[in-house]
């Protein structure tokens, strides 16, 4: 498989190049440095062990979209994890709103908040080799979605790796840990599609490999019931938004309801609404982009302006 510089049209996560991130500055541990300098230890747990948390936000309109959201889940991965982050809610806040003014920013910024246990003695498993405080890093970027894939709709793959369950490993829990995510999105590349689609150990549709899944059957919208899926913020935001225009389900269904759905969408921080078009193969619907999805998508991109 090879590499390539361009940005991948075909991906949930896919946005428009913009030249002015190449040199942006990056927050580590309260300084702004250069993109190209911003760098952590090799002893870092993240590293060595990807021993972290993570939020990814926007920026809109100079407001932090659903910051408390955000931050009630950082702080509770922190809390679940043992990790002393060392700083306020709201010294976080600010960290990241400083990242953006000292960029220029102050409208279509993606932000990749990173924290990790931060520095160890040797690189080990066990967190009481930890030597110094958390790292904290913050990455502002100019991100502008791409059309093209809610024009045309992604081409979801079901991969034979599961969702864990809670006892195994929470996905609520934003962890840097993504192994067996991409794991399930290689074979999904590999087998033509743009995202994999991921079900729950029963055999229920739970998720895909880096977003939330919905089908519309009928007028109702259907999501997994959230026991082995990305506590996702846009989900929370678009079950919200469609109980007040019709019936939102959160359920245990099967790839066999899926593939007859009349729509498909996934939902994500940076992408918001994305249709999907294909799963498995199968034309999801008339194979375009469906009218709930288009009416969901307004109205997320109303809200989002005042949220």
């Amino acid at each position: 498989m090879t590499t390539s510089a361009s940005i991948p049209t075909s991906s949930a996560q896919s946005y428009i190049d913009d030249p002015r991130n190449d040199d942006v500055l990056v927050y580590v541990n309260g300084s702004l440095v250069p993109r190209d300098q911003a760098s952590v230890s090799i002893f870092d747990a993240g590293f060595v062990l990807g021993d972290g948390i993570w939020e990814g936000l926007r920026l809109i309109n100079g407001h932090l979209m659903a910051v408390d959201a955000h931050m009630d889940r950082l702080f509770e991965g922190a809390r679940a994890i043992a990790l002393d982050i060392g700083m306020t809610r709201q010294q976080v806040v600010d960290a990241v709103l400083e990242t953006c003014r000292a960029n220029g920013i102050d409208d279509g910024a993606h932000i990749r908040l990173m924290i990790t246990r931060g520095r160890k003695r040797t690189p080990n498993q066990d967190p009481r080799f930890i030597i110094g405080p958390a790292t904290v890093v913050i990455v502002a970027e100019r991100k502008a979605k791409n059309p093209a894939g809610k024009e045309r709709g992604l081409s979801l793959f079901t991969s034979t790796f599961r969702c864990s369950t809670p006892d195994v490993f929470d996905l609520r829990l934003n962890s840097h840990s993504r192994l067996n995510l991409i794991q399930a999105l290689l074979q999904a590349i590999n087998a033509g599609a743009d995202e994999a689609l991921m079900l729950d150990t029963q055999g229920f549709v739970s998720s895909c490999n880096s977003t939330n899944f919905f089908i519309v059957r009928g007028r109702e919208l259907w999501t997994s019931t959230g026991r082995c899926c990305f506590n996702g913020i846009t989900r929370g935001h678009v079950l919200a938004l469609y109980s007040k225009i019709g019936p939102a389900y959160q359920k245990d269904y099967t790839l066999t309801e899926t593939y007859s759905a009349s729509e498909a969408f996934v939902t994500g921080t940076l992408g918001g609404i994305t249709p999907v078009t294909r799963i498995d193969g199968r034309t999801i619907g008339d194979g375009r982009p469906g009218p709930v999805t288009r009416q969901l998508g307004d109205l997320y991109e109303a809200f989002i302006l005042t949220a």
